[in-house]
């Protein structure tokens, strides 16, 4: 059974490929495209398929759209806010929001993008243009069945359909779905359960999102670079946000209406300078986020009776958070969904509808709506996520056709970790091009840029490189045996962090031999790798540990400032000619601008 999870609301849009409930191919439609976020003009980029990322799949499997059995669209347009009147069943079409007041949510879309939803299907089918049929390889209709799936259900199923857990509670932590901001469920005996949600205009993702616009970033794309900066800040605005920001009961939570301006003063311009002011509302920001999700985990773990947390949801990306939460004790474990963000709904709704179509026993029990005490059955699972390296991959002779096309210097590497690991002893900055692409926004290790954490100046170097605010800290690589000789908690989680989605104490003894790794705070997002989900990385990491003594790289992703993570060998050698990147590792060839 064949199921294409598809990704086309909001933002983010991206394509993933289910076969049989294992996943075969998940990818973001920018990689293929270059716009960052697969942002377009509004309505058009909310509802655009991810053609480019679907093609990828297809291709990865071997497979031709008229092959296909399911589509899962994850997002519900009979959901959707704002188009049902409060005591029928009549479907309105609101043609703008409500005009600059929270309580009153609306859609933020006019009735020509609902009507373009609801026609989605067509556009995989009879309505696709003749190019895109023949890219796609359709032949005339195609016989696939349409699935709409609630936006938030997609988040979920993405995070307990994917964590190494038999049995878990699941939160996911969003801006906006069709109407929650945040759900609770339970996953336990094939069944999923659904605890509770929060609506908008109450969420959690939306107060970032504002906050993060009244410090001068992007919102919807720069809330990373605020909880970075939190930990440069004291919480002052604390008591302030607290009587915005109110913990209920039942997992609830009430966000009152607010001018960021009256608490925080005024906002910060893009590109001016940032200084204390800016740093203490970060912080304050990031510590009542923290207060919040500890309180609303504490009831979900005594509603559940679970001892393990998935979480998936844009929210879940906020790493510190998510340490917070693993150290709090609340949950023996907690796992996080690399593509937590609406890039990851793909993947949960092609994960959920498989999971469903699989039942094909006649003796199963039936299955029961979700507001039922014993749950939505499912099918066993047959998949876990090791790995995020869902993406394209491009072999030896594809990589050496380019180059020598392009008619550039390079020789073969007869032992790639080696000598890649004593270019990185010498202080170059590499940029790293090896196996399939991660799905998610983190990279980790194979779309990489990677340096020594050895020098104090490195971080500097990393950030000019690409043209980031000098406060943007950078990642830490080491093998998962290493974490516990240089950072803490090393027990926690099972010693294991592959998705740089937790940060870590870096151990007093040891900071002053990675100064470059550290935060201000001296923390650290550590990812953690071991010898079977990525070989030649772990290698590279063990053979700059016998050259240095020191078994850690930063790792940052492989782009440039504005744009996606590189995808293919030409985005690669682009990105590479236009930073002052020092080297090139791609496959198992080298490019170096000034040679040793």
């Amino acid at each position: 059974m064949i199921t294409l999870g598809i990704n086309a609301a909001f933002h983010d849009s991206a394509a993933a490929l289910v076969v049989d409930g294992i996943p075969r191919a998940a990818a973001e439609e920018e990689r293929f495209t270059r716009i960052k976020h697969a942002k377009r003009p509004v309505p058009f980029s909310a509802w655009e398929l991810p053609f480019h990322a679907i093609d990828y799949c297809l291709a990865e499997a071997g497979i031709t759209m008229a092959e296909v059995d399911h589509v899962a669209y994850s997002f519900d347009p009979e959901y959707f806010p704002g188009c049902f009147s409060a005591d029928t069943d009549s479907i309105t079409l609101p043609l703008k929001p409500a005009a600059g007041r929270r309580e009153d949510w609306s859609s933020p879309w006019d009735g020509l993008f609902l009507a373009y939803m609801r026609n989605a299907p067509l556009q995989l089918a009879d309505g696709v243009p003749h190019h895109l049929r023949k890219r796609l390889a359709c032949r005339g209709l195609t016989h696939f069945r349409w699935h709409d799936v609630n936006h938030h259900l997609c988040h979920q199923a993405s995070a307990f359909l994917a964590a190494p857990f038999e049995a878990c509670a699941v939160m996911t932590l969003d801006g906006r779905g069709e109407r929650a901001s945040t759900t609770y469920g339970l996953w336990r005996d094939q069944r999923y359960v659904a605890l509770g949600e929060v609506r908008v205009p109450h969420s959690l993702g939306i107060l970032y999102e504002d906050v993060t616009s009244h410090l001068g970033f992007l919102n919807s794309s720069d809330e990373y670079k605020v909880m970075a900066l939190a930990a440069l800040g004291e919480p002052r605005h604390l008591e302030a946000l607290r009587e915005i920001v109110q913990l209920g009961e039942d997992g609830q939570f009430v966000i009152r209406p607010f001018d960021p301006a009256a608490v925080f003063g005024p906002a910060r311009t893009p590109k001016s300078a940032l200084g204390q002011v800016h740093f203490d509302i970060a912080a304050s920001l990031q510590a009542v986020l923290e207060e919040t999700v500890l309180g609303l985990a504490r009831w979900l773990r005594e509603r559940s009776g679970a001892r393990h947390l998935a979480m998936a949801g844009g929210v879940a990306l906020n790493c510190v958070m998510n340490a917070r939460l693993r150290d709090a004790g609340i949950f023996d474990s907690v796992w996080v969904q690399p593509a937590a963000g609406d890039a990851g709904t793909a993947l949960g709704a092609a994960l959920w509808v498989d999971a469903r179509e699989r039942l094909t026993d006649p003796a199963a029990p039936a299955a029961k709506p979700a507001a039922e005490e014993d749950g939505i059955l499912l099918a066993p699972r047959r998949w876990q996520m090791e790995d995020a390296y869902l993406g394209p991959g491009y072999d030896e002779a594809e990589i050496e056709a380019l180059l020598r096309s392009a008619k550039l210097t390079y020789r073969r590497l007869d032992d790639v970790p080696g000598e890649t690991a004593r270019l990185l002893a010498d202080d170059r900055i590499i940029g790293w091009f090896q196996g399939r692409m991660e799905f998610g926004p983190r990279a980790l290790g194979a779309r990489s840029i990677l340096a020594s954490p050895i020098s104090a100046g490195m971080q500097a170097r990393m950030n000019e490189l690409k043209d980031r605010e000098d406060f943007r800290p950078v990642a830490p690589a080491i093998p998962q045996d290493e974490l516990p000789a240089w950072f803490s908690p090393a027990e926690a989680n099972g010693g294991r962090a592959p998705f740089m989605l937790f940060i870590y104490d870096v151990l007093p003894a040891q900071a002053d031999r990675i100064p470059a790794a550290c935060h201000a705070d001296r923390t650290a997002r550590v990812q953690t790798v071991d010898a079977r989900s990525n070989p030649v990385y772990h290698d590279l990491l063990k053979a700059f540990g016998r050259l240095t003594g020191v078994p850690v790289l930063i790792n940052t992703s492989f782009n440039v400032r504005g744009e996606p993570v590189v995808c293919t060998p030409k985005d690669a050698l682009d990105a590479f000619f236009t930073t002052p990147l020092d080297a090139l590792v791609i496959g198992p060839f080298l490019l170096e601008k000034t040679p040793r």
